[in-house]
């Protein structure tokens, strides 16, 4: 087998195309590169190996859920580009034309994901501001990863987007715990899948959101 489609055999399930990972494998270049200048990612994971498993592949299970009929999806805290930029590859090299916005108020990490985006020609867009003062935001899907708890990206959607189709997270290894508490104040109309590179995480694919009236 390919020495590339072996680094990427947990995606073997969602027919990605080849040229995809000679994407990532760039992508991943260059967030290797940029990492040693400034702190993009953590240190921890700065190897390509743990970058590969823990960032790319982590990030392009999601695009089961993500809703290929949008006009736009939003990453609410794109950082060094995951979720965002590694979905934006995958729709580059499936052939759809869906625009990803990505919210990152980091100078520094705006500057990366821009040179990403031109050097590998993405459908994306990098918003340099802060989610949380903008109003009346529409989306197809929403994605966020490592970015806020859930009750505080709920909070978000709730109050600054207009409308959207549905919110794909990462849920780490006491997310049973987090979902259980935050059922106690929102309604959730939801989904699990359990993750393919952790077995303590799943992701949540969640349709519809309304906050429980506290009487």
């Amino acid at each position: 087998m390919d020495l590339i489609l072996q680094k990427y055999l947990l995606l073997k399930s969602q027919n990605v195309p080849r040229e995809t990972f000679f994407d990532f494998e760039t992508y991943i270049s260059m967030l290797l590169k940029k990492n040693d200048e400034i702190n993009i990612i953590s240190k921890k994971t700065g190897k390509d190996y743990l970058i590969r498993e823990r960032h790319i592949i982590d990030s392009a299970q999601i695009i089961e859920f993500v809703d290929l009929n949008s006009i736009n999806i939003t990453d609410i805290g794109s950082g060094g580009g995951v979720p965002g930029l590694v979905i934006a590859i995958m729709l580059k090299n499936i052939k759809k034309t869906i625009k990803i916005n990505l919210y990152e108020k980091s100078h520094n990490k705006s500057v990366f994901l821009r040179k990403v985006i031109r050097d590998l020609k993405l459908n994306a867009e990098v918003i340099q501001k802060n989610i949380f003062e903008e109003e009346n935001i529409e989306s197809g899907t929403i994605m966020a990863r490592a970015f806020k708890p859930l009750p505080i990206i709920l909070e978000l959607i709730f109050k600054n987007f207009k409308n959207y189709n549905n919110i794909i997270l990462f849920m780490g290894s006491s997310g049973e715990k987090v979902l259980k508490e935050t059922l106690k104040n929102w309604d959730l109309e939801f989904e699990k899948k359990k993750s393919i590179t952790s077995k303590n995480s799943f992701l949540l694919n969640i349709k519809n959101i309304k906050k429980k009236i506290r009487i």
